[in-house]
């Protein structure tokens, strides 16, 4: 696939800089001054923890759907780099001593809460609705697959809005930085997961 080096380099890029950036993340670039928990930083880490959470799962739901090395392969390395993702920022919003929830609607630090439904479970852009998350534990093979590649590519798309929403949005440099290789990171696999699609005779459902 065209797209697989660049996938991997910035799939290890991220890992690589994962121990820098949970160290110096607390008052990096920001004055010294440590985000209030209605900032967008602070709105940023607890809403991509949860949406990355749901990446996870349906990596390994999908892992233990299919044999294909191809898939499983890809859905590892979601798996892998979204859950490190997902530690440093519930570490930054302790290193800030910020809570991990808030009691106001998802996305309300890009001036979007009156536009989370929660239908179904999809708590942001991109995520996947409870029945949907059903329905990919109960298809196997190369039906898995596709359904997975669509999920994620749907995924993906709501994560990278909410990515460049932080770059515009959040103080915190190292924060900012890890929100532009999100960015960078999943379009990437969003065109990789077009052509795996299309080599399954399968499309992005949008």
């Amino acid at each position: 696939m065209r797209h697989a080096g660049l996938v991997a380099g910035a799939a290890a890029t991220a890992l690589v800089a994962a121990g820098a950036i949970t160290y110096a993340v607390a008052g990096d670039d920001g004055g010294g001054r440590t985000p209030s928990a209605e900032s967008a930083d602070a709105g940023f880490a607890r809403d991509m923890a949860v949406h990355h959470q749901q990446a996870v799962e349906m990596s390994y739901i999908v892992r233990d759907r299919t044999k294909d090395e191809e898939v499983r392969r890809l859905a590892y390395d979601i798996a892998q780099t979204q859950a490190n993702q997902r530690g440093m920022m519930l570490g930054w919003l302790d290193l800030w001593g910020l809570p991990k929830v808030s009691s106001k609607p998802p996305m309300t630090w890009m001036e979007m809460g009156g536009m989370a439904s929660a239908k179904d479970g999809a708590l942001m852009p991109g995520m996947a609705t409870n029945s949907e998350m059903k329905k990919l534990g109960e298809l196997s093979g190369k039906q898995a697959e596709v359904f997975y590649l669509q999920l994620m590519t749907d995924h993906h798309k709501g994560g990278v809005h909410m990515a460049e929403g932080c770059v515009d949005r959040c103080v915190v440099g190292v924060e900012k930085r890890l929100a532009r290789g999100m960015v960078d990171a999943q379009q990437s696999e969003i065109l990789l997961m077009a052509d795996m699609l299309e080599a399954r005779g399968a499309a992005p459902r949008s």
